[in-house]
């Protein structure tokens, strides 16, 4: 577990920014909220390889929901802010991985 900006981050090898041994590059700054354990990960991988349990997505129905934590300036987004955010984060303009977009519905329904 780190800390990132004062809140918790669970993974594998996670920096002060989010990134992770799986995903490490200069735009891998974002940790998802996990809905089924209420905690924080860099990506789907570190949640499988840390968690005690299966993941879940979120339900389209929660796109409300503050789930996406951005590893520079620590804001916490709603789910359809990141969406729709094209790969910057809305508070501090950090770039985030527009590859992410290929995993979505690992982490998000719908």
């Amino acid at each position: 577990m780190t800390l990132v900006h004062g809140t918790q981050v669970h993974g594998v090898d996670v920096d002060t920014e989010t990134r992770c041994s799986h995903y490490d590059t200069e735009r891998d700054v974002i940790a998802i909220r996990f809905p089924c354990c209420d905690e924080f990960y860099p990506c789907y991988r570190c949640h499988d390889a840390v968690a005690d349990h299966p993941r879940e997505a979120w339900p389209e129905i929660k796109r409300a929901a503050e789930a996406v934590l951005c590893g520079v300036c620590g804001a916490e987004l709603m789910i359809a802010e990141y969406l729709a955010c094209n790969s910057q984060c809305p508070e501090c303009d950090a770039g985030f991985n527009p590859g992410c977009a290929e995993h979505y519905e690992l982490y998000f329904e719908g």
